[in-house]
């Protein structure tokens, strides 16, 4: 009885310069390779491969310009909320941790050739996951949307808020997006991963500013 023969995925396409340090693995069903992101990561690709996390309160966004196919996903949370209490407080600590996430994401796609009049943003995460901090995961939902609306960039579509923490896989090259809702019983591992995030944040000093291209 012959065997079923074994498809080889093909070699990894080769990463842009900046982003070799980050896993990729070959995934089967999607037949193609992804790229893991953690919490403070990000990723940009202009290859036919996904990039996927897992998100609680925690938001990602996905950019893309559609016309070359090249874009990426970051994945990050406000430091403190208790910054976030004055709406207007753009200039706070904690809010230049997520201006940090979104310059940088933008300027590697902008670097790339993409151009921002063509880019396309999906946002994602946000959820209510973690105890005595319910507010965090809506506050990381209200900078996000603020921050796109002041840069004059527009959201095609999101999954954002909800007790559920989610799996987000998104393939920049076309924009196709694949998210599944989590059970509670993943909780405890992503509160685990969400509260250290948070403490490195907390413990690291604010770099420069980021100039957006």
């Amino acid at each position: 009885m012959l065997t079923p023969s074994i498809k080889k995925p093909p070699p990894p396409p080769l990463p842009l310069p900046g982003f070799e340090h980050v896993k990729r693995s070959w995934n089967a069903k999607y037949e193609a390779y992804a790229a893991r992101i953690l919490p403070g990561e990000f990723y940009v690709t202009r290859r036919d491969e996904g990039i996927y996390t897992t998100l609680g309160s925690c938001i990602s966004a996905c950019i893309r310009d559609p016309l070359l196919g090249i874009g990426g996903m970051n994945h990050f949370m406000l430091p403190s909320i208790k910054e976030m209490s004055d709406s207007h407080a753009w200039g706070s600590a904690a809010t230049r941790y997520g201006n940090f996430a979104m310059e940088h994401l933008i300027n590697v796609i902008l670097s790339n050739g993409g151009a921002r009049e063509r880019l396309e943003v999906k946002i994602f995460g946000g959820g209510c996951i973690l105890q005595n901090m319910s507010d965090v995961g809506q506050s990381n939902i209200a900078f996000v949307r603020e921050y796109l609306k002041t840069e004059g960039l527009q959201v095609v579509s999101e999954d954002v808020g909800s007790p559920y923490p989610r799996i987000v896989v998104y393939f920049p090259a076309t924009g196709r997006v694949r998210v599944k809702r989590l059970r509670s019983l993943h909780n405890n591992a992503i509160v685990e991963q969400e509260t250290s995030y948070i403490n490195t944040v907390k413990s690291k000093p604010i770099a420069g500013d980021v100039e957006l291209f």
